[in-house]
């Protein structure tokens, strides 16, 4: 087993962006609820342990606390943000509200030598976000850097091993984060880098064995990556009692259920079955305009898709999903971490309470990044691996409004259009994500000498490492033109084309 640092979650919008940077490092992490017994903890074995950040103050009456015998564990601990004022209010320094909160960039000072800045500049930017502040050391603790408006940014207590930062350092604003958490890894904690992809999978695949013993395993097949990558890790596991199910909704990209069977049939042997739905779908979201209660249909008309094609099979025991952990972290508090609903995910959310499969879902620890890297290992080609995330509901998040067949073909032929002139353009593989959202406004033109009064449709293009946090991508203006003229020329019912330049936060990647 590779060596473990656990990550307590606080309810820090960037817990898990800890968890991968770690990863990043070769490190196998563990995201576990704040307030995991002891018992827990030690049955992890863990090499060490951070403390994440989060939204409530250590001052409040009620603020999630850890199990104090957590600093009696024997290892280093690294506490971020919350996690630095937790673990001076509970070692005895003392914490108050900030006379000037500090949210943005500053600039760090390093005041003396340490491991966590070993080999770094004296001055750093680094990113804060916090209104509380250390104002006295605990019993043993130094300070190790400071800001403008702070003179505990980062502590140590070096005979126990205790470090804390004010700061964010796993956040890309931060200059030498990385490195500072690298630091903490392999200067404090002694990590041996023995966390791969070729562990991840012996473990799934035994795991996988162990869970569905001789039963059946029914799993639905998107053409995506997740759901790719799922069904290649499970077949690879149990051969043919995996049987794969793709569902046309009526909700897909143009071509797309062509495109899923010639994957399956060149890359993952097996069974394949294809239910035609479309009709039942649209039904269904007729009159909706809802974004919740669209997901939440699509959800359960999934499933009940699935329940059908199951009596068709026999006896089928288990339903496999392609879920990740940034849909996990974003729809449901994992294991009672306080973090606040944005929005449920089809392959989360959307699942009715009655469902009558079990869930098998392989990938549910990873982010995308190590899916891509499993797909590799297990021999699927890069042009799947490195195709863009597509959300569960389809297009049905992506038709802002009601949604119906005329609304669909005109954002099926503009996103074929998008994606098409940024795969001629090279600009596909340096984005995170990209696609048309059919907006449900339509705007007076002129082409040729006859008046239009057509439909709008909005460019997404952004670039991110993990979906978390993601900035608006600048494409080229000359890429840009031609994607409008192509759309508005191509495309019967799109008069206008516009352009998203908003940023994860505030805003989400997808408009629904």
């Amino acid at each position: 087993m590779p060596q473990t640092i656990i990550v307590l979650d606080f309810g820090s919008q960037y817990t898990q962006v800890i968890a991968r940077r770690i990863r990043e490092a070769n490190v196998y992490s563990k995201v576990v609820p704040f307030d995991t017994s002891i018992s827990e903890l030690r049955k992890l074995d863990p090499v060490g342990i951070v403390l994440s950040g989060g939204p409530a103050s250590v001052l409040t009456k009620g603020a999630p606390k850890p199990k104090s015998a957590i600093f009696e564990l024997g290892v280093p601990v690294l506490g971020i943000c919350y996690g630095l004022q937790l673990m001076g209010k509970l070692l005895g320094g003392g914490v108050e509200k900030s006379q000037r909160r500090e949210y943005g960039r500053s600039s760090l000072k390093v005041l003396t030598k340490s491991y966590l800045f070993r080999g770094l500049p004296s001055k750093l930017l680094v990113w804060n976000s916090h209104g509380d502040c250390l104002t006295s050391l605990p019993k043993g603790f130094r300070a190790l850097a400071q800001t403008e408006n702070s003179n505990f940014s980062a502590i140590e207590d070096p005979n126990r091993k205790f470090y804390g930062l004010q700061f964010h350092p796993e956040v890309e604003h931060s200059e030498k984060g990385i490195e500072i958490l690298r630091n903490f890894l392999f200067g404090v904690c002694k990590c041996k880098a023995d966390w791969d992809m070729e562990d991840f999978t012996v473990s799934a695949i035994r795991n996988i064995r162990q869970t569905v013993g001789s039963k059946k395993v029914i799993l639905g097949l998107s053409g995506g990556v997740d759901s790719s990558v799922a069904a290649a890790l499970i077949h690879k596991a149990i051969g043919k009692q995996l049987i794969c199910i793709f569902v046309d909704n009526g909700l897909l990209r143009l071509n797309e259920r062509e495109e899923v069977k010639k994957l399956f049939r060149d890359h993952i042997p097996g069974k394949l079955k294809v239910a035609l739905a479309g009709s039942l779908f649209l039904k269904r979201l007729k009159g909706v305009t809802n974004p919740e209660t669209k997901r939440k249909i699509i959800g359960k008309t999934f499933i009940e898709v699935f329940d059908q094609e199951v009596k068709k099979l026999g006896d089928v025991d288990f339903l496999a999903q392609g879920t990740l952990y940034p849909d996990v972290i974003e729809s449901v508090p994992i294991g009672g971490n306080p973090a606040a609903l944005i929005k449920s995910h089809h392959n989360v959310g959307g699942l009715p309470k009655k469902m009558k499969l079990k869930l098998l879902e392989p990938l549910r620890e990873l982010f995308k990044d190590e899916v891509r890297n499993l797909g590799m290992t297990l021999g699927l080609p890069k042009k799947v691996l490195m195709r863009h995330p597509f959300p569960g509901p389809g297009l049905g998040v992506r038709v802002v409004g009601e949604i119906n067949n005329h609304r669909l073909r005109v954002l099926r032929e503009a996103d074929a259009i998008f994606i098409d002139e940024l795969l001629t353009t090279g600009w596909y593989a340096k984005l995170w994500q990209a696609f048309c959202v059919f907006l449900p406004v339509r705007s007076v033109g002129v082409m040729g000498d006859e008046r239009t009064y057509e439909n709008v449709i909005s460019l997404r293009a952004v670039t991110s490492s993990d979906a978390m946090t993601a900035d608006w991508a600048q494409l080229p203006d000359k890429l840009l033109r031609r994607v409008s003229n192509r759309i508005i020329n191509e495309v019967k019912g799109a008069n206008r084309v516009v352009y998203d330049i908003s940023s994860k936060p505030p805003s989400t990647i997808e408009w629904e």
